[in-house]
């Protein structure tokens, strides 16, 4: 396995629509999703997009609710129902920044796994944030373009300053 370099904000493989695989269960697909799940945990990733480390491929991992990435190849991904979140996001292609973004609470998805099987379910929550994200990525969509409040931008340090002196002040009342 091998360390990946990450793409950052304003490279041309982050801004275009990804390419579907072939075949999910070509050796170099294997090769590239263990490349990227080591590449996903050294860099603290919740979620990491083939176009992240410069492959316009139709795929990305996510880190499930067991701990263990899980990839997913041809993804389809859809809202369930209406209720919208808003929530922090940060993006290992955007580093030291994050932003409040409305997302779907709720979503349902479908794709293949490494063996070429059906992979489908729902997510809610944090899962159904990361899900959309990394899905995001492969329509060449930064997580910036979907704020609708950009006085909820910041780097990641002054937010959790603010945050923190937020606190402090609340518990001296």
């Amino acid at each position: 396995m091998a360390l990946l370099k990450i793409a950052r904000m304003g490279h041309p493989v982050l801004l275009r629509r990804a390419d579907p695989v072939p075949d999910p269960t070509a050796p170099e697909i294997r090769r590239l999703v263990a490349d990227m799940a080591e590449t996903m945990n050294d860099a603290g990733g919740i979620g990491l997009a083939a176009p992240q480390v410069h492959v316009p491929l139709r795929l990305f991992l996510w880190r499930s609710g067991a701990g263990n990435p899980v990839a997913l190849i041809n993804p389809e991904v859809a809202a369930v129902g209406e209720e919208i979140e808003e929530a922090w996001e940060g993006c290992l292609s955007i580093p030291g920044i994050r932003g409040a973004v409305p997302r779907a609470r709720r979503i349902r998805f479908r794709g293949f796994d490494l063996e070429g099987r059906l992979l489908e379910g729902e997510s809610e929550g944090l899962g159904a944030r990361v899900i959309q994200h990394e899905n995001d990525h492969l329509d060449g969509i930064l997580y910036l373009s979907r704020m609708t409040d950009l006085s909820r931008i910041g780097f990641t340090e002054e937010l959790a300053r603010a945050a923190a002196d937020a606190a402090r002040a609340q518990e001296a009342e």
